[in-house]
């Protein structure tokens, strides 16, 4: 059975376009017009094993506060529609990276039910010219929220000590660790003979 996903997200603000298989090989096709926010997708699509596309329009002439969020949601949306009624998953995964210095721990339950907690270091205002640091927070709330998941993400180090973070190294570790928790989460396991892995019978 296909586990794919398109959706189409419409705005006065943006105009995002998102398709996902979650059954892929990595390959992707990322424009938004912000490009940390672009290499960070890559690394969903690469890490998580998905083929991913993801067109953005937004209004950047205001800031890429509109591009994030509505892509986010637009991607969010489409994997829980991929998903179906999640026959047969593992539902649940987790992940600890490294990146250089940094570590990161992220765990999903494809629960049905949407709550995030994100806990990261004060960062650099910025990565490159338009991405704000503070727009990671709303990435993982907008995602978790529109793919009624529950997420937590946990920046464990983020610095040699008496060091500054590295923005980028921080966000992409982020990334990285939530794409390798969803790859295992989504994994559809034989031995769960297509069962909804929930009691309740439903997620």
């Amino acid at each position: 059975m296909s586990r794919t996903a398109r959706v189409e997200r419409t705005t006065n603000e943006t105009k995002v376009l998102v398709e996902i298989d979650l059954d892929g090989t990595g390959q992707a096709e990322i424009s938004t017009g912000v490009g940390f926010y672009d290499h960070m997708l890559h690394q969903i699509a690469r890490h998580g094993g998905f083929d991913l596309t993801v067109q953005t329009v937004g209004d950047l002439e205001i800031d890429a506060h509109h591009t994030v969020e509505d892509t986010a949601l637009a991607l969010g949306a489409a994997f829980d529609q991929a998903l179906g009624a999640k026959a047969g998953i593992r539902r649940y995964g987790s992940a600890t990276i490294p990146m250089d210095e940094v570590l990161v721990r992220a765990a999903v339950d494809l629960s049905g039910r949407p709550y995030v907690v994100h806990d990261e270091p004060a960062l650099a205002p910025y990565i490159g010219p338009v991405y704000p640091t503070s727009l990671t927070r709303h990435v993982w709330e907008s995602f978790g929220q529109s793919a009624r998941m529950t997420l937590h993400v946990s920046v464990l180090r983020a610095a040699r000590e008496g060091g500054h973070p590295d923005a980028h190294h921080v966000v992409e570790a982020q990334f990285k660790a939530v794409s390798r928790a969803l790859r295992e989460a989504v994994t559809v396991e034989a031995r769960n003979a297509g069962a909804i892995p929930s009691t309740k019978g439903a997620l």
